[in-house]
């Protein structure tokens, strides 16, 4: 099955690498291998999990995966030779280092048939307490408390599947209060500006690097009829282009950039204000504790899902780091 984590925008010409890898620590295994994607650049990989069961849909039954893999797509460019040379010399590297025992299948792919297939494997999911993450072409018949936010992540980040998205989405649960302004750094599907509309906020924006998800983002507030005099949408890095302070900011994306977005925190977060984030591998964990401690962060939670981390914080009142 397949996992969809940030895919970077498509043009017509990509090659799909596939990297298939056996070790007895798989989470570690593919997060390391992702890495290897994420120094080249790319923004996104697609994760598939051998022991992920698929659940009868039907018709549209789907078998498990038979190995576990990290998949990417490299465009097909005068630099992919490189690309493929700093990708091999990596995964001897993790051989020889962790034993992890890898093997790299390539194939040439169409835009549209990637951006489509992957929906085979989206169903609704029950998120937290009362959210319900349902793809805008399921059905779904909700049950009274349920929270439903309809959801068409096309080629952006964001469909509640994965940990650190599931995560987030249960701190905003928890954390949030009705009247909010809520600002998502990294905004992707827009999935989570949905989901704290829906549970009260006010006023909200989304920041995004991506301009293909600052479209799709848009497109799902409306789809969930979120008014749109009480939303934007902005393409930027980090929170940069923000001149205002909100309630409760929320950042899933890579530790690397939270650790950045945490030195602007004091310019976008209230006092008394939750920030929560996510995107964090296990063994990065301690590096944002402490940077937030050290910006004036009460820490309220941390979670470990899948060897994935999030974080919720509340700035302290008056604190100068």
């Amino acid at each position: 099955m397949g996992i969809l984590i940030r895919p970077k925008r498509l043009s017509m010409k990509w090659t799909e690498v596939k990297v298939i890898f056996d070790s007895k620590d798989k989470e570690f295994a593919a997060d390391l291998i992702s890495n290897i994607f994420y120094d080249l650049g790319l923004s996104g990989v697609v994760l598939e999990d051998a022991d992920m069961l698929i659940p009868p849909h039907g018709p549209e039954d789907l078998p498990s995966p038979r190995e576990n893999a990290v998949s990417a797509y490299l465009p097909k460019t005068e630099s992919l030779s490189d690309s493929m040379g700093f990708i091999n010399k990596r995964l001897i590297e993790l051989a020889r280092q962790y034993h992890i025992r890898n093997r790299i299948v390539c194939r040439d792919i169409d835009e549209t048939d990637w951006a489509e297939s992957w929906k085979a494997y989206f169903w609704p999911q029950k998120i937290g307490r009362k959210i319900v993450i349902k793809p805008s072409w399921r059905e779904y018949v909700p049950l009274p408390d349920d929270i439903i936010v309809e959801i068409d992540p096309g080629m952006a980040f964001g469909t509640g599947t994965h940990p650190t998205t599931s995560l987030c989405l249960q701190m905003i649960e928890s954390y949030l209060q009705a009247g909010d302004a809520f600002l998502d750094v990294g905004t992707g599907s827009g999935i989570l500006m949905a989901t704290a509309a829906k549970l009260g906020a006010d006023r909200l924006i989304g920041i995004d690097n991506d301009v293909l998800a600052v479209e799709i983002a848009r497109n799902n507030l409306l789809l969930n009829n979120i008014d749109p005099e009480k939303f934007d949408v902005l393409a930027g890095n980090l929170a940069e282009t923000v001149n205002q302070k909100f309630h409760f900011v929320v950042a899933n994306i890579l530790t690397e950039a939270i650790i950045r977005l945490l030195d602007q925190i004091r310019n976008i977060l209230i006092d008394g204000g939750v920030f929560v984030c996510s995107g964090i591998i296990e063994e990065k964990k301690e590096l944002i504790l402490s940077k937030m401690e050290k910006m004036g962060f009460d820490i309220l939670d941390t979670v470990i899902q899948e060897k994935w981390v999030a974080v919720a914080g509340r700035l302290r009142r008056n604190q100068i780091p």
